[in-house]
């Protein structure tokens, strides 16, 4: 690990890349570092979490090319018999890292020349804010609802929707912000392997009143493929969290609320609701006849008695505020 010397001597910004048997993509990412317009200090901060592959030796090659150019080039890493997870991973690269300003790059992804120099001139604008960007998506076809949602929300979108599927309205790997934000909101969770730290740090970070931006041209391309970190997760996870982060942040403001949904989706949500929660449901309301005709829901699996029978009505009849629960495929 290199010695980071004289804080006032430290770089303005650091590229934040943990790594993990990366080998097939290290050497376009590490190309996207060299070739940034960025004018200013920067330095590249790779944590390896026990890869198996070649990764370090491309990292090596890297460092020299880098440093030749006058990239700050920090390796730390381990090589227990088992990664430790990308927020650990994470956490160390920040840690061992001293620029003013964190830019997130996974290792499979690659930037676009002008992405540190424009996400910079965002982030002095808004400091206590998660800059992201647009991407391009490859293979280009793939996850092409998603990537409409990731690149045409509208601004105000950016915090209205943080309670669907998609997790963050920004995603991980286009993020940007101070040190000072990310340390005041941080760090990552580090329950490893099945854990959404990007979601979990999101969360923290609008609970503690910060804001999102999006620059709005393409800086990274965000590739798609099998061994991506994120297929790790459980659908079932992240719905738990959303749900919860749904009762702490909505829920509580209002005193009655309907789901508009009463298939598959609307019953899921209602029985993963605390019981405080399900008292406000006083119906789910649906378009589809079959289900209005059945006049309600009972909640079979719960402890009251007698069993809470919710209410199904037609959408015409059905009063606001609505919870919209629908599944859309990516």
């Amino acid at each position: 690990m290199q010695a980071h010397g004289d804080r006032a001597a430290a770089p303005h910004v650091s590229i934040i890349l943990p790594v993990y048997n990366a080998e097939l993509w290290l050497d376009e990412c590490l190309e996207s570092v060299l070739q940034q317009d960025f004018e200013g200090s920067m330095e590249l901060s790779v944590f390896n979490d026990a890869s198996k592959d070649k990764s370090m030796t491309i990292i090596e090659k890297w460092k020299v090319k880098l440093e030749n150019s006058g990239v700050l080039v920090v390796i730390g890493g381990h090589d227990s018999p088992s990664p430790r997870g990308v927020g650990y991973s994470k956490n160390q690269a920040i840690a061992q890292s001293s620029g003013s300003y964190l830019c997130f790059l996974d290792s499979d992804d690659v930037m676009m020349p002008q992405r540190v120099r424009l996400q910079l001139e965002a982030a002095a604008q808004h400091p206590t804010s998660i800059v992201g960007c647009q991407v391009r998506r490859d293979p280009p076809n793939s996850t092409e609802r998603y990537t409409r949602w990731i690149n045409q929300l509208a601004p105000d979108q950016l915090l209205t929707q943080v309670f669907t599927s998609n997790g963050p309205t920004v995603i991980m790997p286009t993020w940007f912000c101070s040190r000072a934000w990310f340390s005041h909101v941080g760090p990552f969770d580090e329950g490893g392997q099945g854990e959404p730290e990007d979601l979990l740090f999101f969360y923290s970070h609008l609970r503690k009143g910060g804001g999102v931006i999006r620059v709005d041209q393409s800086l990274l391309l965000y590739r798609y493929h099998p061994n991506a970190a994120t297929h790790s997760v459980l659908e079932t996870t992240i719905w738990t969290h959303r749900v919860r982060f749904l009762e702490e942040r909505v829920l509580p403001h209002w005193a009655t609320f309907t789901i508009w949904n009463a298939g598959r989706q609307g019953r899921r949500l209602y029985r993963s609701l605390t019981a405080g929660m399900r008292r406000k449901v006083v119906a789910f309301c649906d378009v589809d006849e079959n289900k209005i005709r059945k006049g309600f829901y009972c909640h079979e699996d719960s402890q009251e008695r007698p069993k809470p029978r919710v209410p199904i009505l037609h959408f015409r009849a059905a009063r606001p505020p609505f919870v919209i629960c629908v599944k859309l495929r990516v």
